[in-house]
């Protein structure tokens, strides 16, 4: 199936990791003919996606941003319309899992960085973003959740509470840009060995505690949230506003 998307421009947070949802992402919308600005605040990690997506036929743009500063989502996006003229696509990716522990041991400091990380990143990146697509009445906006956000794990609130804010914020979104010829949807990934548990000293007594309840039995891959973000980024989806997505492997039927 032709998704379309060849000629279009994604911006995609979160695209340095070599390991991470970002690059996949990156490189599964630029095999479809996206140009992509590759954003992360690891610039070294966001310019070797960047020549990656290069090697693949098309244009690219690294920049570096913190999402959590509002500042730096304004100039990522100038930088991208200086260089392309206009951002069809935002995929929200950056977020990552900073902590955690007993609950009464939980620091209020990091509360407020892993909630800036995991969710208001995703709405300020978005505020900066929708100006210039409601300009045109046309942009997709793929948010990255997880299905964590539909778990109790108490050790990593701080990450399933901001992660269940994005699944909120999703709905919103969607229907107060929908007008505006913009869809908002969400993909919500599973345990991913490759991502999550990269750099865990014991891959296989993870994979042992986390997998055992997975019923297809491996881990949600990259590719796999590469794959559903490039279906909610094309016009194929059109007819989706609004909807929460779990590539999970079946561990959260919902």
């Amino acid at each position: 199936m032709d998704l379309g998307l060849k000629g279009k421009v994604a911006l995609v947070t979160g695209a340095g990791s070599q390991v991470g949802f970002g690059k996949a992402i990156s490189l599964t919308l630029a095999r479809e003919g996206c140009d992509i600005i590759a954003s992360d605040i690891d610039f070294e990690g966001a310019k070797k996606t960047a020549a990656e997506v290069e090697a693949l036929g098309c244009k690219a743009l690294a920049v570096k941003a913190d999402v959590t500063k509002k500042g730096d989502g304004r100039e990522m996006v100038r930088q991208a319309l200086a260089k392309f003229g206009k951002i069809d696509i935002l995929v929200n990716n950056a977020g990552a899992i900073l902590g955690g522990g007993p609950f009464l041991e939980q620091d209020e400091a990091l509360w407020d960085k892993e909630l800036g990380l995991n969710l208001k990143g995703c709405m300020l990146c978005s505020q900066a973003v929708l100006p210039s697509m409601i300009e045109r009445k046309y942009g997709r906006i793929v948010n990255i959740a997880s299905d964590t956000a539909k778990m109790v794990w108490p050790m990593v609130s701080m990450y399933s509470i901001a992660k269940t804010g994005i699944y909120k914020f999703t709905r919103d979104l969607a229907r107060t840009v929908v007008g505006d010829g913009i869809n908002v949807n969400c993909v919500s990934p599973g345990w991913s060995m490759d991502t999550n548990f990269a750099k865990v000293p014991d891959k296989k007594a993870a994979e042992a505690q986390f997998l055992k309840e997975t019923p297809i039995g491996r881990g949600t891959t990259p590719q796999d949230i590469a794959n559903a973000v490039a279906f909610f980024a094309s016009d194929v989806s059109s007819d989706i506003v609004g909807q929460i997505l779990s590539i999970s492997g079946g561990s959260s039927f919902q």
